[in-house]
């Protein structure tokens, strides 16, 4: 379905917040959100904009899961099977594209509903956008970046060095680009994933859910007919603005940079579009960058032990921690384990490794099996620094050097003393006791 149905869907099933009042993009929509998370939220009339703002809509595995009408343990394997199992999305047939209903080759991002987030920010950005480029050897390429908007057709992107899209950049000098707003999940997710350069993340996402692709009226990339939104135009390496502060998935303010130029020069869309407020260091940001990376932590550490499951968790940023769950068979499982999580995604600065009995998704269940199947000078695993995430504060300036750590918290396959599991109450039926 197109991210329009689900919309839909959710209106019908009381599951969508509508604002009616006016609200403002400087700092109200973006407080009202926050307020209301995990509720999706419409804002039908905005003071800046004849365009209607939607955001919310994905702020946790069980809304991501219902969209594919799979429970949310599947969501690793459905990930992985679209990987594994890449397609190419279908030619548009029906005539225009929707995404394209409207053509504006005079554009001005001063008519869009650009947010303001949080006091001390750099400037009205878009955050949903999915870039598409082409690189003449690699083909296409989609994957995020923020942009913050400086005039009525220039933003500064955030371009992390040595990703896909800043290797076609570094090559090119010049890169056409079409940037998508209002996508489906599938599209979101797999413009999330990390994968081998030349891979198109397109066909990851065709998987998941099959869509159409119409090619950009402007530049030469294929875009998602049913997009609500497709800025086209080119970002330039050479050009460079001040782009941030911003606020990122640790919920802390990003310093400022000086970063690439991207100019709009063409933006098409839906005849009432609905543009997608992905609200920075909240939970809907936090899924699309953290879920992606659990599949790739679950086959790394599946090679060496049984992995169960796998949750890059909120409370880690959805970045910086990952809880493991293995069968354990072998003594060295749990550590084996962390060495794997690590290799799955290098950002990733503590790994929890647990057993089957403990639930990955409950924080108390977690720090249950810490306090009573976890010896430090034991279970410890310490990494020497090396380079991490740029997103941690506390990691070195410049080098982003940290410190990593895994915490082996299953049990002993043998035990000299107390049992490790919890004790089950007895069942009881409440009802016939008038409860």
């Amino acid at each position: 379905m197109s991210l329009r149905e689900h919309i839909q869907s959710l209106q019908r099933n009381e599951k969508l917040a509508v604002i009616r009042e006016p609200v403002s993009t400087r700092y109200e929509m973006a407080g009202i959100l926050k307020k209301l998370e995990p509720r999706p939220v419409l804002f039908e009339h905005v003071k800046e904009s004849s365009f209607q703002v939607i955001g919310n809509l994905f702020c946790g595995k069980g809304p991501f899961a219902d969209y594919f009408h799979i429970p949310p343990a599947r969501i690793i394997a459905a990930l992985s099977g679209a990987i594994a199992n890449p397609s190419r999305p279908a030619e548009w047939k029906g005539g225009v594209a929707p995404c394209q209903e409207v053509v504006n080759l005079a554009p001005d991002l001063d008519e869009l509903p650009l947010l303001l987030h949080c006091e001390g920010d750099g400037g009205n950005y878009i955050s949903s956008g999915v870039f598409l480029a082409r690189h003449p050897l690699h083909g296409q390429n989609a994957d995020f970046h923020r942009a913050m908007q400086f005039s009525k057709t220039e933003t500064a992107i955030r371009v992390v060095k040595d990703r896909h899209f800043d290797i076609f950049l570094q090559d090119r000098k010049t890169l056409d680009v079409a940037v998508c707003i209002g996508l489906p999940p599938n599209i979101l997710a797999a413009a999330a994933t990390s994968v081998a350069i030349g891979f198109d993340e397109l066909t990851i996402a065709n998987t998941l859910e099959p869509f159409a692709v119409v090619p950009a009226k402007t530049v030469a990339v294929l875009v998602p007919a049913e997009a609500e939104f497709v800025l086209e135009g080119t970002v330039y390496l050479e050009r460079r603005h001040a782009e941030g502060p911003f606020v990122d998935l640790t919920e802390t303010q990003d310093i400022v940079r000086d970063e690439p130029v991207f100019e709009v020069k063409a933006i098409t869309h839906r005849r009432d579009a609905l543009w997608h407020a992905l609200l920075p260091g909240a939970l809907e940001h936090k899924l699309l960058m953290g879920m992606p990376r659990e599949p790739t932590i679950f086959q790394s550490v599946n090679r060496v032990v049984r992995c169960l499951d796998v949750h890059v968790n909120p409370g880690g940023c959805s970045w910086l921690h990952a809880i493991v769950q293995i069968e354990k068979r072998h003594d060295d499982d749990g550590k084996q384990a962390i060495e794997a999580a690590f290799a799955g995604h290098r950002s990733c600065k503590h790994v929890f490794v647990v057993d089957p009995d403990v639930d990955i998704y409950d924080p108390l269940a977690v720090e249950w099996a810490m306090a009573t199947r976890f010896q430090a000078d034991r279970d410890l695993v310490i990494k020497p620094r090396a380079p991490g995430s740029s997103l941690d504060p506390s990691s070195e300036p410049e080098t982003y050097n940290t410190c990593r750590l895994g915490f082996d918290l299953t049990k002993p396959l043998q035990s000299a003393g107390k049992k490790f599991e919890k004790t089950p109450f007895p069942d009881v039926d409440l009802s016939t006791f008038g409860l």
